[in-house]
């Protein structure tokens, strides 16, 4: 995965560009999954009912205490998924290329996990576990129900490209911050921290 680090004052750091990548998960596929729920939790997802495409505005994951407002972002030119600007730390961003949440396919939402003030959107991300509830409210006035599935911590060298970007037959959500140690000569942490979770109804 690549990364950009950033240097930031007080040994912070931030959330690095993330790789876009192709194809589809294949079992078996390394990864080094904390005991938050494993890659088989994500196999036994049934197809399920989506919804239209709505963009995102504002997601609420009550067990990582996280209320903040969804901005869209783009992709670099080296193709690297943008992130929200620092002077934005508090918002998500929402990767554009990729489905909506709520409509089939895996969404991606990126958020930070510190700035240079201090922590940042999904700075506890890490609190939550299988079967907690994120909730994304959408520009048609819904708001998207998903229950999250499995959580991983992995090397930002051994980004799981197709597990997070890749095909599904489900309306999936991915949320992706920083986690692991802190390199200080590259500015940066060592890891990610992946969220998977399936849409399960809306309101």
């Amino acid at each position: 995965m690549a990364n950009r680090g950033y240097l930031v004052a007080g040994g912070l750091a931030v959330l690095g560009a993330v790789a876009l990548g192709r194809g589809v998960h294949l079992p078996g596929e390394a990864a080094h999954y904390r005991d938050l729920g494993g890659p088989r939790a994500l196999w036994s997802i049934p197809d399920g009912t989506d919804l239209p495409a709505a963009a995102p505005e504002r997601i609420e994951i009550p067990d990582a205490d996280v209320r903040a407002s969804v901005m869209p972002v783009g992709q670099n030119e080296d193709g690297t998924v943008e992130v929200p600007p620092f002077r934005v730390a508090e918002r998500v961003g929402w990767y554009r290329g990729g489905p909506a949440p709520g409509t089939r396919g895996s969404s991606v939402l990126l958020g930070h996990y510190d700035d240079r003030e201090g922590p940042a959107v999904f700075y506890r991300l890490h609190k939550v576990r299988p079967g907690a509830i994120v909730k994304v409210a959408r520009s048609d006035g819904t708001t998207a129900l998903f229950s999250v599935d499995a959580v991983e911590q992995v090397p930002k060298w051994d980004f799981p490209r197709g597990r997070v970007y890749g095909n599904v037959r489900y309306a999936g959500l991915r949320l992706i911050t920083c986690g692991g140690s802190y390199n200080r000569v590259e500015h940066s942490y060592r890891d990610n921290l992946i969220v998977y979770a399936h849409l399960t109804g809306s309101r």
